[in-house]
């Protein structure tokens, strides 16, 4: 069987969060396994996803990509015991993360800055962070982005983690300079005014969502960030309807265990 057409199996984490084994690693991308979002901004953010397991039981992480500081997707009571239990995992971030685990004990040889370059994880299996707006696009001093999402390339067959971004030119035309993609993980917890006010930021819309998919010619789309907190969330039956009635020339894979 070509590389391509390997099958990856995915572990849903909920929000932005997924496991992904690939035939020699395992990978996290933005695992959120506490609860410490409600701890911090109380009860309106209890987590709707049960925990799939605790973070110091997760001991199989070859690497850990995280994409942004906000604590659903770089969460240290979930990162900083998974860096105990899977002892040999190397992380991937920002620069602000990467000071972020640093300062928390993670030593600086485990630590690798998310730059605008391919970077392999290991047998036929690449990573190219990409830029995201959240909500613009923003750089650190050095002038690497503070925002990503991921590209994997997986012996021919690419995959995209749109981490936590809305759209403009920009990321389009960054992303399609990297077609043809067979699967993308795209945000689809719309920006609006009333989420602006609770401080929340938003992504891009179920449409916006399904228009890129359809713009970088995937196979299927994973809708992702819509599950987790009841104020920053979405129906699954909104999903399906737009699927329904747009009827996208992609499959639309809610939760999927295998891509």
């Amino acid at each position: 069987m070509h590389l391509s057409d390997q099958v990856v199996e995915v572990t849903p984490l909920g929000q932005a969060g997924f496991r992904l084994c690939f035939a020699a690693i395992t990978l996290y991308i933005d695992p959120y396994l506490s609860h410490q979002v409600e701890v911090i901004g109380g009860s309106d953010f209890r987590r709707q996803v049960p925990i799939w397991k605790a973070p110091d039981q997760v001991d199989d992480a070859d690497w850990v990509l995280v994409t942004h500081t906000h604590g659903d997707h770089c969460d240290l009571a979930t990162l900083i015991p998974m860096s105990l239990a899977s002892a040999k995992a190397r992380f991937v971030g920002p620069a602000d993360v990467c000071n972020l685990l640093r300062e928390h004990g993670i030593s600086d040889t485990r630590i690798f800055p998310a730059t605008d370059n391919w970077r392999s994880l290991g047998p036929d299996l690449g990573i190219h962070p990409m830029p995201a707006a959240h909500p613009q696009i923003a750089f650190d001093e050095q002038g690497n982005w503070l925002c990503v999402g991921y590209l994997f390339d997986y012996g021919g067959k690419r995959i995209y983690h749109s981490g936590d971004t809305s759209l403009n030119a920009t990321i389009i035309q960054s992303v399609k300079a990297y077609t043809p993609i067979e699967v993308a993980f795209l945000p689809v917890n719309e920006k609006n005014h009333y989420r602006d006010e609770q401080g929340i930021i938003g992504n891009m819309s179920i449409r916006e969502a399904f228009q890129f998919a359809g713009d970088l010619g995937v196979r299927s789309l994973v809708p992702m960030h819509w599950d987790m907190f009841l104020p920053n969330s979405v129906y699954a039956e909104e999903i399906e309807a737009v699927s329904r009635n747009i009827k996208p020339p992609f499959r639309v894979l809610m939760n999927p265990d295998r891509i």
